[in-house]
């Protein structure tokens, strides 16, 4: 029996803008802000590192303080995972007044760190801010970022912080269901996303479930891989990261078959830096392995060379801002404000900022 190919619509064109500000419900006004202070960037305030090197400065404190005893025994900050930190904060223990004393500090940081974004022409008016990242997965995390709001509401700032809805290994792969062409949303009801972070790489297959919600408020990933890069012997290999994403999404193409899914012929890439129209970065790869930002580098070409056909279609792929996307996974729940942004704590502070084309109070 022969399988049907689902028709495209007569205007689909494979040639797609990367990069795109504007979108049918919203527009970006910026994103990837590259603020100094202190002859750094800003964003390293308020990083993972950042976090870490505030637990340590009160660690030493406490050891100082207690003859030596350190509140966490000998093992190093790095190595404290994110269930344990949650477990011990509130605890009436040295190392639950380290975390909360390291919180506190982190929360008065990033409230700094918003005021300076907020001074920005492309951030002026925002009235609430999203706070992607693993760091915001953990209570701890959730915490400092509603510390912050209140610090910045006590100075009479109305901008609110809250954490993203998605799970943070998640929310960079689902924005994608806003930025695909809306004629293949009409004709498959899933693609593939891959997220490149600095420290781990992620690709899933993302169901779009319109049928059910049409502001596509229930998509969802179904099938989900991540590959902690840095990690690889080989991660200093650009070439090897980038074989390394084609598997994975091989794999989820299998996957999608077996699920029986509508796949469309497209894959979504968020990547760190500034995206040009055609799909080359213009800066901001600094945390990746190898020269990303180089002319003879074109990412979305590489990865149209290593896929197949899919849903018989050559595969297309588009390539954004990671912070973008990962933003546009809170659309459905920001359609009441006019002006909104999102700050994604990781290896470094992406960021970006959006303005909706219409309102919908209540």
């Amino acid at each position: 029996m022969t399988r049907r190919v689902p028709a495209l619509p007569a205007d689909y064109h494979p040639s797609l803008l990367h990069g795109s500000l504007q979108l049918p419900a919203v527009s970006i006004r910026g994103y990837s802000l590259e603020l100094r202070e202190r002859g750094g960037f800003l964003g390293d305030q308020v990083s993972r590192k950042a976090f870490s090197a505030m637990l340590d400065d009160w660690r030493r404190l406490f050891r100082e303080l207690d003859d030596g005893e350190d509140p966490f025994g000998k093992k190093p900050t790095a190595e404290l995972g994110k269930t344990r930190l949650d477990r011990l904060r509130g605890s009436d223990t040295p190392a639950g007044a380290v975390i909360a004393a390291a919180s506190e500090d982190y929360a008065f940081q990033l409230a700094h760190v918003v005021r300076r974004f907020l001074r920005h022409a492309s951030w002026r008016g925002v009235e609430r801010i999203v706070v992607g990242g693993g760091f915001q997965q953990t209570e701890v995390g959730r915490r400092a970022v509603r510390r912050a709001s209140a610090l910045l509401a006590e100075r009479g700032m109305k901008v609110r912080l809250r954490t993203l809805h998605e799970h943070s290994d998640e929310g960079g792969l689902i924005g994608w269901v806003h930025l695909a062409p809306p004629e293949l949303l009409d004709s498959y009801n899933a693609l593939l996303a891959v997220d490149i972070g600095g420290t781990n790489v992620r690709c899933g297959i993302v169901r779009t479930r319109q049928h059910k919600a049409a502001n596509l408020s229930l998509a969802d990933v179904i099938g989900r891989s991540k590959w902690g890069h840095a990690d690889d012997d080989d991660a200093t290999r650009r070439e090897h990261l980038v074989q390394g994403i084609a598997d994975m999404l091989e794999t989820l193409i299998r996957k999608a078959k077996k699920k029986k899914l509508k796949l469309a012929p497209f894959v979504g890439v968020a990547c760190p830096g500034v995206i040009r129209e055609d799909g080359s970065i213009a800066n901001g790869t600094q945390n990746l392995p190898g020269n990303w930002e180089g002319a003879g580098f074109h990412l979305p070409a590489r990865l149209c060379e290593k896929l197949p056909r899919i849903s018989g279609h050559d595969t297309q792929v588009r390539m954004h801002n990671d912070a973008v996307v990962q933003g546009l996974s809170e659309l459905p729940h920001m359609r009441d404000v006019k002006r909104w942004a999102v700050l994604t704590v990781g290896t470094g502070l992406g960021n970006a900022s959006y303005v909706n084309h219409s309102l919908r109070r209540g």
